[in-house]
């Protein structure tokens, strides 16, 4: 009987062992979006945003507007028939592309068979969460080419923002089994809930839930393309956003659609909205908060101009 108990524990102690590990999640490195008029989006992205435009390894047909040597906007194509949407994936980094692949796939996820690589070096595979987005987890070059982007407006994504239904379905996925961490939540009114912030789990980039409730997944049929792009967004950290926003109007490059001035946000960070010719949202944001935040505490610390 003893024999049998040890043998047990030991063939699960060697499973357990032998079971893949989850590598590193070290941050965000993009959201890919649809153009509909490429030459208007390169314009807002090299002369507003301030990135370096880039081929893109993954896509012949795409283009990288880079923030930094890791992290950039993807844009591609407007497919035939995509109606509103103007998201095509959202992107993180990750130390290990082939171990994320195989521990996804040990958790039971659908997984391809094998990742891709890039003419850069970088290794990449997307997978669905459970509402049906397209998440990709890149492996950057190991020695990632230095962005020549003296005018951008900073160096440094601190989180994306996707469209969800249902919260704790997604939930399942990108803390269950990705280990994403509380960050901080709230909404326009105080008990409501509407933004959900995640940290990645070895970062402090996150992720946003934008909360719309209701059956379904993707765009609500009544929302319009302006809404979606409001809500499926990424964000620019900052220092400061008032000055940010002094050295855009001195410059002249506060073009096309845009806030009137920065104002503060329900999680007492200052920001500034910024939209693309096809609406997509580019949030400027302060790293740390000036006024206390609304709905909840933050539970992590922020990210900062280092990372």
């Amino acid at each position: 009987m003893r024999f049998s108990l040890a043998a047990t524990l030991f063939a699960a102690a060697v499973a357990a062992q032998a079971a893949p590990q989850r590598p590193a999640i070290t941050g965000v490195s993009h959201l890919a979006v649809y153009t509909s008029n490429p030459a208007a989006t390169e314009d807002y992205y090299v002369h507003v945003v301030g990135a370096a435009k880039a081929a893109d390894p993954e896509n012949a047909k795409g283009v990288r507007y880079m923030i930094n040597a890791t992290q950039f906007v993807e844009v591609l194509p407007l497919p035939a028939g995509e109606g509103k949407n103007r998201m095509d994936h959202t992107a993180y980094k990750t130390t290990d592309a082939e171990g994320m692949r195989a521990y996804l796939a040990a958790k039971g996820w659908k997984t391809p068979a094998k990742v891709m690589s890039g003419s850069d070096g970088s290794k990449w595979f997307d997978v669905q969460d459970p509402e049906g987005y397209k998440v990709e987890f890149v492996q950057p070059p190991a020695s990632a080419a230095k962005v020549n982007a003296p005018e951008v407006l900073g160096r440094h994504v601190i989180h994306v923002g996707v469209i969800v239904h249902d919260r704790a379905k997604e939930d399942t996925f990108y803390r269950g089994l990705l280990g994403f961490r509380p960050y901080w939540y709230g909404g326009m009114q105080d008990n409501k809930v509407e933004w959900v912030s995640q940290q990645t789990p070895d970062s402090h980039d996150w992720l946003e839930y934008m909360v719309v409730g209701g059956p379904g997944t993707g765009i609500p049929a009544s929302m319009s393309q302006e809404t979606a792009g409001v809500l499926n967004h990424i964000s620019i950290g900052v220092v400061s956003v008032d000055k940010t926003f002094q050295m855009l109007k001195a410059s002249n490059r506060l073009q096309g659609r845009h806030d009137d001035a920065p104002k503060m946000g329900r999680d007492g960070k200052v920001q500034l909205n910024l939209y693309d010719p096809d609406s997509t949202r580019v949030e400027v944001m302060n790293f740390r908060a000036t006024e206390k935040p609304c709905c909840s505490a933050f539970t992590a610390e922020d990210p900062s101009p280092a990372e």
